[in-house]
């Protein structure tokens, strides 16, 4: 069971997700530990670990589950996202993202969140620019070259790995559920 900061930070290393890209944001940059030989960035699991934490605690202030909107275009994050949406009882948007969804209440598939969470900004833009516009806050799992308006608490980490998509929500999910109260600490979760 991993039950410490050095056990979770083991797994993020299994599971590449320290692993960033060539290119980097500029506002990124404070999430970057150092840079290999090949250009490649690697990001500071440190970081990565207790902004989840944060993440989590942003996450669990919300008293109703169903007011959590998770999203994910990219094909690795669908099954984490609905995984992620079972264990914690927030509603997943897998696959393409409807435009208007947050903005336009003619719709049949409007809804009024009170968090988003996206996998990647680049590729779930169109539902970052939507949050921003109805004010909603925005947890997003960022790469190295991630854009980062309008996302309120980014979690630094490799976005293109399966394994490493998975293990991120797999952190979010464990530790919302140690919050809530659900799993007790000492137990540990599979």
């Amino acid at each position: 069971m991993a039950l410490t900061k050095e056990e979770d930070i083991q797994m993020m290393l299994v599971c590449k997700t320290h692993l960033g890209t060539r290119n980097i944001e500029f506002n990124m940059k404070r999430y970057v530990f150092r840079r290999t030989a090949d250009g490649i960035h690697i990001i500071h699991l440190g970081k990565s670990w207790e902004k989840a934490m944060v993440a989590a605690r942003a996450i669990v202030a919300i008293e109703n589950p169903a007011d959590i909107i998770v999203a994910s275009q990219r094909p690795y994050g669908s099954r984490a996202v609905l995984k992620f949406s079972q264990y914690t009882g927030a509603q997943a948007l897998a696959g393409r993202w409807m435009p208007g969804t947050l903005t336009n209440q003619i719709t049949t598939k409007y809804l009024e969140p009170r968090l988003l969470i996206v996998t990647d900004p680049r590729m779930d833009s169109q539902a970052v620019k939507e949050a921003a516009y109805a004010n909603i806050p925005v947890i997003a799992l960022c790469d190295t070259d991630s854009p980062l308006e309008h996302v309120d608490i980014a979690i630094p980490g490799n976005n293109k790995g399966k394994e490493s998509i998975a293990l991120l929500y797999w952190l979010l999910a464990r530790e919302v559920q140690y919050l809530r109260g659900t799993l007790n600490r000492a137990n540990g979760w599979e």
